[in-house]
């Protein structure tokens, strides 16, 4: 009992002092600056003909100077109509570019096809600051603004936030299960023990993506936002994680429990190279529930009581947090997300540990 007790306890003070620190550690980067930078917009495609429109219209609503905006889409290798409603969209404006990845192209820079594409496409960036975002998310007008005024002189990497647009009730639990997860990280990262990148909404300073290498130099991973956040952070740079309403990029929601655990595969095969403390700590994320059913095995009243806890802690931090970026989480969705996340757990670790290929965007992995 003694064991099921600490492991469960445990995320109970964690939560506690996430909320502690949320209260008394919030940093906002945010400072005014008159100089307005010249910056490239770079974004992958491949088989976004459903979702790219969006992400387009949102580019042409960015609240920034076109002499100094430039838009640079890799189409990488697309089956579908991509290439084409990119290309009819660039023709539009010369600030915007289409560069397509040739199949002799393919794996040049990196075996990460994504990677691979933003390697070659940063070749002909020529901004100061790199903005990178995907083709199935939309864009705030301030984006731009509000990533280049984030920055000071030893900063080499701006992450912000994101959220996934929800409707069904299987969406509404991956929307909070990323807010859970970029809450941890941005109190984590305000403490200046940075975790990660976040492929769809991150600033790089071209100075420190090109004293990095960029993605072309980094290991080989399918988490390249991870490993270029590692790099960068390696050489002395600092790395921000700023959330703010006008930092706010939205995504899709996985259709199905298929491509759910496709994604979360992929992650945590980039978890798996974390540091030795941060396996430690997502361990015992995992860990709270075989503990708190053996507890409840044990004394009913004293398990349950933990997890009550536990949930009321968790959905107040997500509540909170969300709130910082004006977004309201529901209860009822919070209360059930709990329950979300231990057979989202399980699955997970079955689904890694399968004897498979990692498989994304129409591509297979070892």
């Amino acid at each position: 009992m003694i064991w099921a007790g600490f492991f469960s306890g445990i995320l109970v003070i964690q939560y506690i002092l996430l909320l502690i620190l949320l209260k008394a550690n919030w940093k906002n980067y945010f400072v005014q600056k008159s100089k307005k930078p010249k910056v490239t917009v770079l974004i992958a495609a491949r088989n976004e003909e459903k979702y790219i429109p969006r992400l387009l219209r949102s580019l042409e609503l960015l609240d920034y100077p076109a002499e100094l905006l430039e838009i640079l889409i890799a189409d990488d290798q697309s089956e579908d109509k991509t290439a084409q409603i990119a290309s009819d969209w660039v023709r539009l404006s010369d600030n915007r570019k289409l560069i397509t990845i040739r199949p002799d192209q393919g794996n040049t820079k990196q075996l990460n096809g994504k990677a691979n594409a933003l390697a070659i496409m940063s070749e002909q960036a020529s901004g100061a600051f790199y903005f990178f975002t995907d083709a199935d998310c939309e864009v705030p007008k301030d984006w731009i603004k509000e990533g280049i005024n984030c920055f000071d002189k030893d900063t080499g990497l701006v992450i912000g936030i994101t959220q996934v647009k929800s409707r069904s009730l299987f969406e509404k639990m991956q929307e909070i299960d990323w807010w859970n997860t970029l809450g941890i990280v941005k109190i984590v990262t305000d403490l200046g023990l940075p975790t990660t990148g976040l492929g769809n909404n991150m600033v790089i300073r071209k100075k420190a993506y090109h004293a990095c290498g960029g993605f072309g130099k980094i290991p080989f991973s399918l988490t390249e936002d991870l490993e270029i956040s590692k790099a960068i952070h390696s050489l002395g740079f600092k790395i921000r994680h700023q959330v703010s309403e006008a930092f706010l990029v939205k995504t899709k929601a996985e259709k199905d429990l298929t491509a759910l655990l496709k994604q979360r595969k992929r992650w945590m095969a980039g978890a798996m190279t974390l540091s030795f403390s941060w396996k430690i700590i997502l361990g015992l994320q995992v860990a709270f529930y075989p503990a708190i059913l053996a507890l409840i095995g044990m004394d009913w009243g004293i398990g349950l009581s933990i997890l009550v806890i536990k949930i009321l802690f968790q959905s107040l931090f997500v509540h909170i947090f969300s709130g910082k970026v004006r977004q309201q989480t529901d209860f009822w969705a919070l209360f059930l997300f709990e329950f979300y996340q231990i057979w989202n757990f399980s699955l997970t670790i079955l689904y890694y540990f399968w004897p498979g290929q990692i498989e994304w965007k129409a591509r297979k992995y070892p």
